[in-house]
């Protein structure tokens, strides 16, 4: 058996609030703070999951769904918080600056055991930035807030053996949808989201055939329906596990191995 597994969950996944966990048995990282302390706490407990292993969190770009919870978390926690200028600069919350660590495009970051890539998206955000994590040879991805897949997402994508994946918006719910014009071209139009059938085509195209699990991450409320999407991926996912994140609870905690070897508990 592998010994470099990678255990994951999504504590909250959608428009309301989003942060998601990456650890290996000694340390973990947490991927964005968008929901309250106290509800990343409760969520983690019920999981089984300590924070005394989460070491550093790491932000994506400055959307309130993504960093509401980030003053109390870490200040509570003494946790360093990976950021760049471009995101540090947008951020409307005033972070303690000793904890604040510079995070530079595509340069990797330590933390323990753990590797922590990042790399620019497309994204209406100052400085907006994915991340693939890594133990040993294990590598999961959080793939979320893009408009649009460019060449370095599949490039990330195609080496994962797990991965949150935006899958925001069904097209025609969109369209159909009250939403004001100017909201709707935001959402569709290259730096907004990933609608359902972009993220299938990169995921039909570019799946590696090892990735065995998949957690469809950020969506809508009023655009989107869990069953849709899930439906629609399940007939392509050939091995592959599917999970919707939910924007209301934490998902369970899936431990990831490489090459495919993968367990839930």
């Amino acid at each position: 058996m592998d010994c470099n597994p990678l255990f994951i969950s999504s504590l909250n996944s959608g428009s309301n609030g989003n942060c998601y966990y990456v650890g290996n048995h000694e340390e973990a990282i947490l991927i964005d703070a968008g929901i309250s302390c106290r509800e990343t706490e409760k969520r983690m407990l019920r999981l089984g999951l300590s924070m005394q292993k989460v070491k550093a969190i790491f932000i994506s770009h400055e959307h309130t769904d993504h960093i509401k919870g980030l003053c109390t978390l870490a200040s509570k926690y003494n946790l360093p918080i990976y950021i760049n200028q471009g995101t540090l600069a947008a951020c409307r919350f005033n972070l303690r600056a000793d904890l604040i660590r510079n995070l530079q495009t595509d340069k990797q970051v330590q933390i323990g055991e753990l590797l922590v890539t990042n790399f620019s998206k497309l994204h209406d955000a100052s400085e907006p930035c994915s991340f693939v994590v890594s133990h040993g040879e294990t590598k999961v991805g959080v793939f979320t807030d893009i408009g649009a897949a460019c060449e370095q997402l599949t490039f990330h994508f195609k080496q994962c053996h797990a991965a949150f994946l935006e899958a925001n918006y069904d097209d025609e719910l969109l369209q159909k949808s009250a939403y004001p014009y100017f909201l709707k071209k935001r959402i569709s139009g290259g730096k907004g989201h990933l609608s359902n059938l972009q993220a299938l085509e990169l995921f039909k195209a570019h799946k590696p055939l090892f990735m065995s699990h998949l957690l469809l991450s950020h969506l809508s409320k009023d655009n989107n329906c869990p069953e849709l999407v899930s439906d629609l991926f399940t007939q392509h996912a050939n091995g592959t596990e599917i999970i919707v994140a939910s924007r209301y609870q934490e998902t369970e905690v899936y431990a990831i191995f490489e090459p495919a070897t993968v367990h839930s508990f």
